[in-house]
Order: C-alpha cells, then structure tokens, then sequence
C-alpha cells in the first residue's frame, strides 16, 4: 500500500514570541516493512538535521526573531509492506529495559503484568497483554494530559493510544521484555482517513514486533512509523520551548491512499 501524507502544524501566540526552538521527528525512515520514496519539510527557515540517541531523524528549527506563528509541513509518499511483521535491529534492544517517569510501573501495573503473562515471555502472552488492556482501559479523548503518567491512567482505566503505549511499555518492561514507544500514522480501515498515532514494539526473538493497544493491532499493515523511543517525550513529532507567548497548536494530517492493485485482485 502507497501512502500520499500532508501533514500541517501550526502554533499560533497570542503575543509575540521572543524565539523558539522546535524538535521535529517528522521524516520516516526506510525499514523492512516501509520505503520512503519521497518526503519534504515545509518550514519557515532551514533547520539543522541530526539523528538523535535512538536513530530518529530529528531536523532542530530556531527562530531567533520575534513572531506570532509558528507554521511547519511535512509531506512525501511511503509504501508500506502490509506482510510484514517484525523489523530486525542492528542496536542493542536492552536500552529500552528502562523505565521514565511517563512509564515507571507501580505495584498495580507489575501485578496486572504477572497476572496477564505468568510465566510466558512470547509473542502470545504478549498479545494476551494487549487485548487486556485494551479491555481495562478503553479510549476516551481528553481524560488524560501529555503528562499523565501509566500508573495514572492505569489507575484511571482510561486513556488514549498515548496512554495505552505508556502502559503496555511499563507492563512489558516490568516482565523483563525491551519495549518502545512508537509514533507514527494510522491509515484507518476503509477510510482515506489519515490520524497521528502512537503504539509499542517489544522485542521477541531477535525482532520487534508491533502491539496496537488503542485498535488491537499486532500487523502494523496500516501504520507508518515516524520515530521511536523511550516514552512520548523521545518520539513525538513536534516538541518545542519558547521565550514568551501563550501558544495555541492546530494540528491537520491529509492523505490519500495509492492502493496497488495485487495479482489476481479486481477493483
């Protein structure tokens, strides 16, 4: 499947900003089970592109002048691969063994773990994981902040695919399998919809594998990755500081699905 994304952020300030910075991890990179065939930032200057400490293109845009708006574009094509499974690594997975505040596991989150998985470190008990948690914590936008903790939204029992990621990583980190966080774009099912989304990765037999918590996804058919890390504040797309002005984010994600037609398969 052939993916045609637009992606617009804009920040506007109710005053005029002194300066900004903006953290991007906004560029897809080729794996096993996607290929970028073109992708462009749209931004008002030129940033300066690095990778970060887990391999994530991260473009770094200062603005040292005073300004009202803040407006920052990305769009290209992707095809994904919507047979594959797992992608391979060439780093160390243990890294991701380790908890951040977002993702700290408290005595509730390591029993739910235990109860879920026993003694079962594989891919099923993992699947197991997820489709309890996706029954423990149903989706329901604006209960939770970028902030809440998984112990929080545990607690809570509800959440968003932010909330469910940070949950599923604490769970699995707690059982002793490396996981990370995910943030990316959802195609949804049978819709030309595209949406920001977020999932985890364990890794299982030498490999990372997908879990979807928010949509019960173990096949990321339908997502493209963005970047990755320990918790939301390593991967998120856009995260900024600024001198000055109450900022207000407007985020609009376009796309348009260029299906391949397969052999043997009619329109």
């Amino acid at each position: 499947m052939k993916l045609a994304i637009h992606h617009d952020t804009t920040y506007r300030y109710a005053d005029r900003v002194r300066a900004s910075i903006q953290y991007l991890r906004l560029t897809p990179q080729d794996s096993a089970r996607q290929r970028v065939l073109d992708w462009q930032l749209e931004l008002p200057q030129a940033a300066h592109a690095l990778r970060d400490s887990h391999g994530n293109i991260l473009h770094v845009l200062t603005l040292d002048e005073p300004h009202q708006a803040v407006v920052i574009g990305a769009h290209g094509h992707v095809e994904i691969d919507e047979n594959c499974e797992s992608e391979c690594a060439s780093g160390s997975p243990l890294p991701y063994l380790r908890g951040t505040a977002l993702t700290a596991a408290d005595a509730a989150l390591r029993e739910f773990a235990r109860a879920c998985c026993g003694e079962q470190r594989d891919r099923a008990a993992l699947v197991g994981l997820m489709e309890q948690l996706h029954q423990r914590m149903p989706f329901t936008p604006g209960i939770t902040q970028v902030e809440t903790t998984a112990a929080e939204a545990f607690a809570l029992g509800l959440g968003v695919c932010q909330d469910h990621t940070h949950v599923f990583l604490a769970c699995a980190r707690s059982l002793g399998v490396p996981a990370r966080y995910v943030s990316g774009y959802l195609c949804r099912a049978g819709s030309s919809t595209l949406a920001s989304h977020a999932w985890a990765e364990a890794w299982i037999d030498g490999a990372w594998y997908s879990f979807d918590v928010t949509n019960r996804l173990t096949r990321p058919s339908r997502h493209l990755k963005l970047a990755v890390g320990l918790d939301y504040l390593d991967a998120c797309p856009v995260r900024g500081m600024r001198r000055g002005g109450q900022e207000q984010m407007h985020a609009q994600v376009q796309e348009a699905p260029l299906l391949q037609q397969r052999p043997g398969q009619q329109q």
